[in-house]
């Protein structure tokens, strides 16, 4: 996986456009006792790079290690399984992501109470990224 350090998270933000995407998983893992990590599984946009040529989805991992905190919500009601609005931010020595909205207007900076108040977000001491490749095609024909 890629360590994303706190000086390029906007750089990490405008190579795969989150908001739009999908929310495909959320893992919350134990891999040692006492320590806890989270992983977003996403499928992500690449940014326009040509004029009429449609962004190339991407399937993405964010991981989160040394979680301090998380908060993991679904109402019924409301379907979650798009990006409404996505955040990262390196706040007070830890990585904040949210993947909903903030409800910030864009000018905007998110703080602390910002993500807490997120129904999808965690904060953990170390960020990583990585692309999951496509499956590869079935023959064709096949069911």
């Amino acid at each position: 996986m890629n360590r994303i350090p706190p000086h390029d998270t906007a750089a990490f933000l405008r190579r795969f456009r989150l908001p739009g995407g999908r929310i495909r998983r959320v893992k919350v893992l134990y891999p040692r006792p006492k320590e806890v990590a989270v992983e977003f599984h996403v499928t992500a946009r690449e940014p326009v790079r040509a004029l009429g040529a449609d962004p190339r989805p991407v399937r993405l991992v964010i991981r989160l290690e040394g979680v301090e905190e998380f908060r993991l919500q679904m109402r019924p009601s409301q379907p979650k399984a798009r990006i409404a609005d996505a955040r990262v931010a390196y706040l007070k020595g830890l990585f904040y992501v949210s993947l909903d909205s903030l409800g910030l207007e864009p000018t905007e900076v998110a703080q602390v109470f910002d993500y807490r108040a997120s129904e999808a977000f965690a904060a953990g001491r170390e960020l990583f990224w990585e692309e999951v490749p496509p499956r590869p095609a079935g023959p064709a024909g096949s069911a």
